[in-house]
């Protein structure tokens, strides 16, 4: 419940700031807002304050600005407007004043992460040290692309399709450029180069991980937890893993295989403490969660720097950061667009209420990114050229300026009768999606 009520509320700031900007730049364009709702449905809460009523309504996955000479009445008919109102109708300002309108609240959804992040930076975030540093694999998951286009453990990636990378997050970077293309990876391997070829069918969006390659992560301790097995034989924080019954540990990956391989029988393990080796007996648990896996109870150190930035470089990695975000969610509808990226990976509002709601529950600054990153979502989502979208409606007022006159009104209800059917198909694909993750794990 914690969960669903702070995603909620999350979701209720971002509709609140998209809806504002339609509402702030209407009030300036002398256009009279008589609603200006948070949620759609039956009214929670209202009250009128001055020519506006401002409401709060039982279904938050939404929200509404109503413009006088915009639509019909609440009973469906037609307006007839006063001389003075009609001077203060929306659908009587020229195209640029009714296009500023409709822009202004994408524009904000687009403008709140330029002003969130820098305030998380400022606070401080954990940056995985990884990032920064040289390419180099750590561990190839064996049923993955990486694993079947060769690759291993200590390889380094040198370029991808011919573009230099000095970094993981460079290389993060080239793949999120050739999503869906076949990709050419120049690795350095023994004081040697090899080129290794890959085709995945949508990987490498979500960076390296995806094609399971994963960074260098040792096996050193770095918590235990109190009542564990591990804790129980003696095993401390600091301690480095060095084999599991006779069999030779590289990196934390290979701890999970070589427990689950143990069966829950007791085990040999070998660790190095401050140069001395010691050999500990360790007899797993079941994993109470799922009743299959076998637990020691111990966590990698942390694999993460915590930096606080001053205002200034705040500023500008927060800047980065958010065009950052935008060119990775332009990528991925170009992708899905070209289907080199699967419809599966649309998320719906019950996702977004699961991730507002999971960072909600950890610290300030990761609440403030993941707000940034769920408020670019919906400012190009709005922007996208469907009609009942505001895309849609920018399209119309382009057609407008363009042709010095209006699309005709039989046009324009067929449009938004399509652009209806659309949303309205996105929207069950997003919902089954959403439902097929949480009951099923994913696809």
């Amino acid at each position: 419940m914690i969960t669903i009520f702070a995603g909620i509320i999350m979701l209720g700031i971002l509709v609140f700031v998209h809806e504002l900007g339609h509402f702030a730049v209407a009030k300036m364009s002398g256009v009279k807002v008589l609603k200006f709702s948070l949620g759609f449905g039956p009214r929670l809460l209202s009250r009128q304050w001055g020519e506006t009523e401002y409401l709060i309504c039982a279904i938050p996955l939404g929200g509404y600005v109503q413009m006088l000479g915009e639509g019909t009445s609440e009973a469906g008919e037609a307006v007839e407007l006063s001389p003075e109102d009609q001077a203060r109708s929306f659908a009587n300002k020229p195209v640029s004043k009714r296009t500023a309108i409709v822009a202004a609240g994408p524009l904000m959804n687009l403008l709140l992460p330029f002003l969130v992040l820098p305030i998380a930076y400022m606070i401080g975030v954990n940056i995985p040290a990884y990032l920064e540093q040289v390419p180099c694999i750590g561990y190839v998951v064996t049923d993955s692309p990486g694993g079947r286009s060769g690759f291993e453990s200590g390889d380094c990636i040198e370029a991808i399709n011919g573009d230099a990378v000095a970094t993981w997050t460079d290389a993060n970077h080239a793949l999120i450029a050739h999503v869906g293309s076949s990709l050419e990876f120049r690795v350095a391997r023994a004081n040697h180069s090899s080129v290794l070829t890959m085709n995945p069918e949508e990987g490498g969006l979500e960076g390296l991980q995806s094609l399971g390659l994963l960074p260098r992560q040792e096996a050193i301790v770095g918590a235990l937890a109190p009542g564990m097995p591990a804790q129980a034989a003696g095993m401390e924080v600091g301690d480095r893993i060095v084999s599991i019954a006779d069999s030779p540990v590289g990196s934390w990956y290979d701890l999970k295989h070589i427990i689950q391989k143990g069966g829950g029988e007791p085990q040999t393990f070998v660790l190095d403490r401050n140069g001395q080796q010691l050999t500990l007996s360790i007899k797993p648990v079941r994993d109470d969660v799922n009743g299959i896996d076998f637990l020691v109870g111990i966590a990698p150190q942390p694999d993460s720097i915590f930096k606080r930035f001053g205002i200034f470089e705040a500023v500008r990695a927060g800047a980065d950061r958010t065009f950052e975000l935008i060119e990775l969610t332009l990528v991925f509808i170009q992708k899905m667009v070209s289907g080199h990226v699967s419809t599966k990976n649309i998320g719906g509002p019950i996702t977004v209420v699961q991730i507002a709601g999971q960072a909600a529950q950890t610290d300030l600054s990761s609440i403030l990114t993941v707000l940034a990153f769920l408020s670019i979502q919906l400012g190009i989502l709005n922007l996208l050229p469907i009609p009942i979208l505001d895309g849609g409606h920018l399209f119309f007022n382009l057609y407008e300026f363009v042709f010095r006159r209006p699309l005709s009104l039989r046009s324009r209800e067929i449009a938004q009768q399509i652009g209806l059917l659309l949303l309205i198909s996105l929207m069950i694909l997003a919902f089954y999606n959403d439902i097929v993750r949480i009951f099923f794990g994913g696809q």
